[in-house]
């Protein structure tokens, strides 16, 4: 049975998005409870290489939310706009993309599915896609390493999260046992 590129992505992507809001709640009681300054979870680098922990939480809106847009736009570009600088300003960015989300109809992703688009930075590079081979094969993957980047450096400054946080609210059977 095909699958819908709605049920490909959609649910699963508010399933990270609620678990990626939870793990920033629980950053910032956290910092709380042992007085680290909340910039030092916010700007915190798996590697000096690496962007920091709000890059890769307003990441997972631009590969979510923002690419779904780019794709209705016939282009998707790097936002390179400030990421935020507080757990507020985080969890702004995390409501957004989870109504932005809730907001895309299964008929409009259809739609888009065959629908010519790039990935571009101006001047640079460009890779040409199908709508649906952008959003399966580039953003999705780019979502899915941003959250768990983001839970990686929650843990490794010691914030206490397991599997279970990163997996969030799955969409389970009810029992047919009493």
């Amino acid at each position: 049975m095909a699958i819908s590129l709605h049920t490909a992505l959609i649910p699963s992507m508010l399933q990270v998005v609620g678990s990626v809001q939870k793990m920033v709640d629980k950053a910032e009681a956290y910092c709380d409870e042992t007085s680290i300054p909340h910039a030092e979870i916010i700007g915190a680098k798996l590697a000096e290489d690496m962007l920091p922990f709000a890059y890769q939480v307003k990441s997972c809106w631009s590969h979510s939310a923002l690419a779904i847009a780019g794709v209705r736009d016939g282009a998707f570009m790097p936002d390179m706009s400030p990421f935020p600088d507080s757990f507020e300003g985080l969890r702004d960015v995390l409501e957004k993309t989870a109504s932005e989300l809730e907001a895309i109809s299964e008929a409009e992703l259809e739609e888009l599915a065959g629908k010519a688009m790039r990935f571009e930075i101006p001047g640079k590079f460009r890779l040409d896609f199908t709508g649906q081979d952008f959003l399966l094969s580039f953003s999705q993957p780019n979502f899915y390493f941003h959250a768990a980047t983001a839970y990686d450096i929650l843990r490794m400054k010691g914030v206490r999260l397991t599997k279970s946080d990163f997996l969030g609210r799955m969409r389970t059977t009810p029992s047919s046992e009493a």
